[in-house]
């Protein structure tokens, strides 16, 4: 029997609760993160949506900035998680985002999104979102809002600029969760 999967989830502000509920109905093992000791003996992490100026001060607080940039696992940003990945902040992805640009709390908006390799279509919950600016030439797009991508990939790191756990589609927690096998596997 495959051993279960042990999945940090950035537990300082945010959305971390739906994931954690979101990877426990996948059969993950969901760990808060408050403390960079609590990154040790993880098999990825995930950055939740939030507020990125306040994830990003917390972060720095408690010491999560640079154990998170040192974590070795696949990393899984969303919404504000992807903000904290991209260049200008944690840099662990070569992208660039704008926050808030698809507009403010009250232009929230769900939408039906591309998803590469599906022919079913994915929910996407958008929250005073971030707009992708710039992406270098190594990320991957796997889901498109009007042409414009808002699911990528660059290695060992996911990012969204929408919500996937406030829905009840798992289909992206599951290709987060096979990007872990598939690095555990690699580091075996």
């Amino acid at each position: 029997m495959p051993t279960e999967l042990k999945i940090g989830v950035l537990a300082l502000q945010g959305n971390f609760r739906e994931h954690a509920a979101m990877l426990a109905r996948l059969g993950a093992d969901a760990v808060e993160v408050r403390k960079p000791e609590q990154l040790e003996n993880l098999d990825g992490l995930i950055i939740p949506g939030g507020e990125s100026t306040a994830i990003t001060r917390l972060s720095r607080i408690y010491g999560l900035e640079e154990a998170i940039r040192r974590f070795a696992g696949p990393v899984f940003g969303t919404c504000a998680g992807m903000i904290l990945l991209d260049r200008d902040h944690l840099g662990l992805v070569d992208l660039t985002v704008r926050r808030n640009a698809y507009g403010r709390q009250v232009a929230s908006f769900e939408a039906d999104l591309e998803l590469a390799g599906d022919d079913e279509p994915l929910r996407g919950v958008f929250i005073r979102a971030p707009r992708l600016a710039k992406a270098g030439p190594g990320v991957e797009v796997l889901a498109e809002l009007d042409g414009e991508p808002v699911l990528l990939r660059e290695g060992r790191f996911l990012v969204a600029s929408f919500h996937p756990e406030l829905t009840d589609d798992t289909r992206v927690h599951e290709r987060f969760l096979q990007l872990v096998r598939e690095e555990t596997r690699v580091g075996a």
